[in-house]
This record gives C-alpha cells, structure tokens and sequence, in this order.
C-alpha cells in the first residue's frame, strides 16, 4: 500500500429518509473548514431547488475534505447519499466506491426501513459501518434505547455510536475522530495499470460527459487515453479532478481517490454506469465487479397539453437524462392525448420528480397518465411479451394466461397500528408472511414503545398507486416502508376500457386484477363523471372488459327550454318542438366530440 493511502478514508451516508443525511453532510463540510462559513447554506449538497424544498436527496454528491489528527492531515472523501427505498440503485452505487459507512439513526424514531435495508446493503458490500445518533437536541431522543435498538436488530455495535445534534454541531468533531479511527483506508497500488469504478456521471456544456471515478489501482492525469471496459471505446482524458464539493482540477488522481474524469465524451448514453476505466495503452486485465444496470418498474405515458409543445419535451427529456442514467423513455401515440412518451421510473417518487422537473425546470404543461408496471403476457402460441401500456394488450383469445411482478414489504410501526397495516395491506392482495418486533423484551413492559416489522409479499401494481399514502394515514405517520423484488406470479388480469360516448379514450385504459375489475369500474366512472363538463347532449361514461360493461355513469345534457318561446296553442306545437329538440340532440352525440380536461387525469392518479 501507499504511503499516501493511510491518510485517505472513502466513506458515504447512508439513513432513512429525513434521519439527517445532508444536515450531517453540511456540519462535516463545516468543521473540516471544506467550506468557508460565508458561502454555507443548509443542505449545501442538496443542488437542486426540488431537494431543498421536499427536504430529500435525490442526487448523491461526492466532496472531499482535510482534517488534521494528531499532527497528520487526512483526506475525507464523503458521498452524501438518498434515502428514499426508490434511489436504492444510486445507494448502492456510492457503497461500491468506498470502505466505511455511517449509518444515521435518528434518535426519536430508531430504526426504520431503510435504516434496515441500507445497513444490509452496505453489508453486502463488505463496508465497515459507523452508526451515529442524530437529533439528541429533541426533547423525545431516547439515546439508551437507539443504542439497543441498533446492537439488537442491526447487530452492530452501538455502545462507542456518537451521540449527536446535526443541527447544532454537537459531538462532530467525534464523528471524525471515529471515520478516521475506525474506518479502513483503501487498499491499492498505484503501480499498477488503471482500474478505475465509474460510479456516476453528469453532463456539461463545455467538456460533454464528466465520469465520477474512485480510484482503485494506478493513476490517471490529463492527456492519457483512457479506455471503457463495458462499450470498448477509447476517449483522451482532458482534465481530472475533485469535488469541494465545487469542481477543482488537479495533476493527478491516483489509488484511493474519488474525483473526475473529463474526456470530451459527447453523451451521457456512451457511458454505462458500473463500468470500470482503465488505460488504452496498458489496460488491466479484468474489470472491477460491477452492479447491475438499475431497470425501471413504474411505467407511464408523459404528453404535453398542447400539441405543438412535442419537441420542447422531446429535448427536455433528453436534458434530464443527462443528469438521470436511470431514466427511460421512448415515443408513443394516444388517440386522446396525441404524441407523447413512454417513460419508465424507479418508482412513484422518482416519476414525481421527473414531472416535477419539466414543469419547473423547462417551464412544460403536461399531462401523465396513470402509472403501470411490467406485465409478462404468455400467448396461446406459446410466446411471451412484456407490456408496460395497456393499449398494447393483445386480445383476450389470444392470450394463455399473464404474470405480474410481486415484491416483498416490510412495514415498520408501533404495534397499536397493526390491524389497520394488515387489513390495508390484505385489501391491496397482500398475502400475510409474519411479525417479528425488534424488542421483545421492551414489548413486554411497554407495548408503545416496541416496534414490529409486518411482512407481506404482495403486487407491486398495489403499490405504485396510493398504497403508500395509505400506510401514512393509517398509522398516523409513523410507519415506513421497505420493498424489494420478488418475482413474478401468475394472475388472473384483465385490461379495462373506458368509452366516453361510445368511443374509447386509450388514455385512461387500466390493467387491473379481476376481483377488482368492478370496484376499480365503478370508482374511475364516477370521477370522471365529475370532472367531464357537461354538453348539449348526454355523455355515457362506461368501464368495459371484453365486450361487458362492468360500470356505467350519465354525464346528463344541458337543457334549453325550448317551450319557453310557446304561449298557449294547441299541445302539438309543444310536441313538434320536442321531437325536433330530441332530433338534433341525437344527431349531436353522433358526431359530438368529448373534450378530456388535464385534470380528469390528474384526478384518475389519486384514485
């Protein structure tokens, strides 16, 4: 190893969402002196505008700072991290880089789900983790019992864990001090050939595609000819680097390292994440073991309002795609809605971000349809197609029978919540697995203060609607949720139109289980029957499934009162004026348009 070596530590932040990642990541940056007093605002590695406002990191930010322990200087390279169960593939990308951890623990809360699943995350990588209590400043921190909860469910050892307030810069200085301390250095040799782990990227007008690198063997300097490892292509590195977590250049970056490459590579497509970077000239002789590209699991249509709006969101989407590796879209048509796109997420969150985005950030009105997942449809022919949009469902004969991907959940909550966790989770197909409680013996004396983990193995379809809203509401706040895949099983769906006036809107087409075809029918025909305006005639709104109608609401026509004109005569004139009034209205429901508002399908999300 490297001289130099010793005094690096590679290491991220890894919590629940809201446990105080980017607040510890912004004290740390200020006690290491990273970042001059003046220029600190809070959540300094929360860039974007949405992050700031919702509170969340969305994007990880990698800096590197000094610290200076017993007469050495360290080099502190941090990877501030999200929390949310959507951005476990940007989590794991950041544990990929490093060899520690500090895993977050808000003192009022204890453990969660995602403290849970990104403990095991980093784990699996083989990190070394440093737990930390957060928020001992609040008045309900219950420091003894976040130490017990943390050695009896995580099994890591709490009793050294500082106890701090990231708010109020308390106990910092003994965060470091255990980075340093008990944190492995990394182990590499710069004499060997590159092998470098490209674990995120971004894009800049001036030097195209900027690589996020750690450095694990060799070095690499400006002017060397670096070679992709995944795609085969060779590009000339013309600047590297580091974060500070602004963008500073250096000679070189060697093993241990975390910085930038920049090579004048023209797109963000050219690169894959997960990829290792090694020399043209001497390249290494196996790449590092990457991780698996991320593959979207909510899908939806995204099409602008007004029509002439296509391009703009065309290039819209591209430029978000250069910040997002994980964002996929491609063109579609809807007969009701025009030309558009198919996007694919890594979830709820992550879509409403992206929309989000479009609307702020490139200033576009547009209109999402309802999210969908991955469907495995097995034909009578005996092929198989994956469909994420229900218009192209094939036909009911054609079909043998149709898979739809399942994922395993963990509900963390107080035991007083769990009849309304199970019945709601049971209402959403879940099939029950068990309970386990994370202090049995704490249960015991005091049932409040106990914590249990439901586990159900349900639809991911149940999920990507309002199931987590839901969960919110039925425990008052206080349960979190953690999923992972599971699969695919074999169900008994069917694909639901909806005619407005006979004719069907493709748009607000749903794939939905068939003991839930008739209530998911009725709910969807009587919203629409209130946001639909009413018009000279009347507007039949029906549910079909094959050729059945499985619900049916009237938008009823406006009436003009055409007797109003009639003064006494005989009752005939009346009647004339009747047949003719009824005449003309038939005649206009056979060529009468129905006009969809934007927010008949906004409204079809909520339900």
């Amino acid at each position: 190893m490297n001289v130099k070596e010793n005094f690096i530590r590679n290491f991220c932040i890894i919590a629940h969402i809201d446990h105080g990642k980017s607040t510890l990541a912004d004290r740390l940056l200020e006690w290491t002196g990273t970042v001059a007093k003046r220029d600190m605002t809070a959540q300094l590695l929360d860039s974007m505008e949405l992050e700031r406002e919702r509170g969340i990191t969305i994007k990880l930010t990698p800096t590197r700072m000094k610290y200076e322990y017993k007469g050495n200087q360290y080099i502190l390279n941090l990877i501030d991290t999200p929390g949310h169960v959507d951005f476990t593939y940007e989590v794991s990308r950041s544990l990929t880089a490093c060899e520690g951890a500090i895993l977050i623990v808000d003192a009022t809360q204890g453990v969660e789900a995602q403290t849970l699943s990104n403990a095991y995350l980093a784990i699996d990588n083989k990190l070394e983790i440093l737990p930390v209590i957060n928020k001992i400043d609040l008045a309900s921190a219950d420091i003894e019992k976040t130490r017990r909860d943390i050695s009896g469910i995580l099994g890591i050892e709490s009793g050294l864990a500082p106890a701090i307030s990231a708010k109020n810069g308390t106990n910092i200085d003994e965060v470091l001090e255990q980075v340093i301390e008990l944190l492995p250095p990394p182990n590499g040799d710069a004499e060997r050939p590159l092998k470098a782990l490209l674990f995120d990227s971004y894009y800049n007008n001036f030097t195209g595609a900027v690589c996020f690198v750690r450095i694990f063997d060799g070095n690499v300097r400006k002017g060397d000819r670096i070679k992709m490892f995944a795609t085969g292509k060779e590009y000339e590195v013309v600047d590297v680097g580091y974060f500070t977590p602004k963008q500073m250049s250096c000679e070189v970056l060697s093993a241990g390292d975390v910085g930038y490459i920049a090579a004048s590579i023209k797109t963000v497509n050219d690169l894959k994440i997960g990829d290792t970077i090694t020399l043209s000239a001497n390249p290494c002789d196996k790449a590092l073991a990457g991780y698996k590209e991320v593959k979207p699991v909510v899908f939806a249509g995204i099409y602008p309002i007004s029509g002439d709006k296509y391009t703009e969101l065309k290039d819209a989407l591209d430029k978000l795609k250069l910040n997002d590796a994980s964002l996929e879209f491609a063109k579609e048509s809807s007969a009701a809605l025009g030309f558009g796109f198919r996007c694919g997420f890594l979830g709820l969150l992550h879509m409403e971000i992206i929309t989000e985005r479009l609307e702020r950030e490139f200033n576009l009105e547009i209109i999402t349809t309802a999210p969908s997942v991955n469907y495995r449809v097995h034909k009578t022919n005996g092929g198989m197609i994956e469909i994420s949009n229900p218009s192209n469902f094939p036909k009911l004969n054609d079909i043998d029978f149709i898979e739809e991907p399942i994922v395993n959940v963990k509900i963390f909550a107080p035991p007083e919540y769990i009849g309304n966790l199970t019945q709601l989770a049971i209402g959403k197909r879940g099939i029950y697995k068990g309970t386990t409680y994370n202090s049995k013996e704490e249960l015991m004396s005091d049932l409040e203060s106990g914590r249990a983990v439901l586990e159900f193995i349900m639809p991911l379809n149940e999920i990507v609607y309002d199931f987590f809203d839901k969960m919110k509401s039925s425990s008052h706040g206080y349960a979190s949720l953690d999923y992972d895949d599971a699969g695919f099983q074999r169900t008994k769906l069917v694909k639901m139109d909806i005619l407005l006036n006979g004719k069907i809107c493709d748009a607000l087409s749903v794939i939905v289980c068939e003991t839930k075809a008739y209530e998911k029918g009725r709910a969807l025909t009587e919203k629409l029957k209130e946001v639909i305006p009413r018009q000279m005639f009347e507007i039949p709104i029906q549910a079909v499934i094959g050729g059945k109608v499985v619900a049916r609401e009237t938008v009823k026509a406006m009436r003009k009162d055409v007797l109003a004109k009639c003064y006494g005569g005989d009752i005939t004139r009346k009647m004339k004026l009747l047949e003719k009034q009824k005449e003309g209205k038939k005649k206009m429901r056979t060529l009468g348009n129905v006009e969809i508002p934007s927010e008949a399908f906004v409204s079809i999300l909520k339900i």
